[in-house]
């Protein structure tokens, strides 16, 4: 209903928390930061307060009527959480996905408590976020798949099922590496990549199709965060597979992304699938070509430290001159040119022009 309240999304609240420690190291802008500290707070206590219902301290959810949904992470269809089986599982649910933003928030509020010199507070959302961690590394992982459970149901029995949202796990930076590497190696093969991007969910789902909505199509911006999850763990080459692969499937979509499109895997000479009713434009689909470009150059602004930090640079297949202008960090802007001279992309600063001159930081 347009203008209307409905509070059924579980992710919506920690990435508020996300955001806003996202913005803070872009910006250094602690003045805002304060403004919203009553609302961090809040939003940060009530996640504790949802994780202090489960036993292990997990993020559960349940619809309160039937009126609701049934799924309240982004994969909000009713048969997007199933066992492997097929079966639907019964609530409380704990998605994957969700105890990664969770943890990534926690972390957010400890560095942003730290950087108002609440050093308890601090101490106290680090110990949440590692408790967290185990926790999730507890209860999801499933060793003989060498990948994490799709969710956990009402009697904390694992989804075994391999989906695309343990690539949002990745992203918060939460696996430990060895798993983190497992995954994101998983998350690039056909099981999951159809050669445009990946599926939501892996090709031995029971479940899967590649035409439905959220059980086997492809994304734009989940490919996103699939894609800088697993560059954030040494997957840099596979980031750029990805980023070749959706501009290639946006040439035949008009050069604009839409919402979604089918997962059927790509064949020579054929186009992507599309999805009739999806929305093109659409704002996440349009947003994913940043997170792609900036997990394929290894990007990251730290306006606390005044410096641009570059770590094992890659560029797109075919281009070999990437030049990002007026590039923001804090007040200070930056053109950078990323240039390809034999088997390495160097970076070079072109203009800045600010206060400060900022610090850039290449590690290859």
């Amino acid at each position: 209903l347009p203008f209307g309240q409905y509070y059924g999304g579980w992710d919506t609240t920690p990435l508020f928390v996300i955001l806003a420690g996202a913005y803070a190291e872009r910006t250094n802008d602690r003045a805002f930061i304060d403004t919203l500290w009553p609302a961090l707070q809040a939003a940060a206590g009530w996640v504790t307060t949802c994780a202090e219902r489960h036993p292990a301290g997990l993020i559960t959810y349940a619809r309160g009527e039937a009126s609701g949904l049934l799924n309240q992470g982004w994969k909000d269809s009713h048969d997007a959480v199933f066992h492997a089986d097929g079966s639907t599982p019964a609530g409380p649910i704990a998605l994957i996905e969700v105890q990664g933003y969770a943890y990534q928030a926690y972390r957010c509020m400890a560095r942003l408590a730290r950087w108002r010199d609440q050093r308890e507070a601090a101490r106290h959302w680090d110990e949440r976020a590692e408790q967290l961690r185990q926790a999730v590394e507890t209860h999801f992982w499933l060793d003989d798949r060498q990948f994490y459970a799709l969710a956990l149901d009402g009697e904390d029995r694992p989804c075994r099922v391999r989906a695309s949202n343990a690539g949002h796990l990745l992203y918060t930076g939460l696996p430990y590496p060895s798993r983190g590497r497992a995954v994101a190696r998983q998350l690039l093969a056909p099981a999951f990549n159809s050669g445009w991007g990946v599926r939501t969910l892996a090709r031995e789902a029971a479940a899967f199709n590649p035409m439905s909505y959220h059980n086997g199509s492809v994304w734009p911006h989940d490919v996103a965060l699939c894609a800088a999850g697993a560059a954030s763990y040494g997957e840099r080459d596979g980031a750029v597979q990805l980023l070749d692969g959706m501009f290639e499937a946006a040439v035949h979509f008009g050069m604009r992304l839409p919402e979604l499109f089918c997962g059927f895997a790509r064949a020579p000479g054929e186009a992507p699938i599309g999805y009739p009713v999806a929305c093109l434009p659409q704002a996440w689909a349009a947003g994913s070509v940043f997170m792609l470009l900036q997990a394929c150059l290894g990007l990251r602004l730290d306006a606390r430290r005044h410096a641009v930090l570059i770590e094992q640079p890659r560029l797109p297949t075919g281009i070999d001159r990437l030049k990002i202008a007026r590039l923001a960090l804090g007040p200070q802007i930056l053109d950078l040119v990323f240039q390809r001279t034999g088997a390495r992309v160097v970076v070079t600063v072109e203009h800045q022009s600010g206060p400060q001159p900022a610090e850039v930081v290449l590690r290859l």
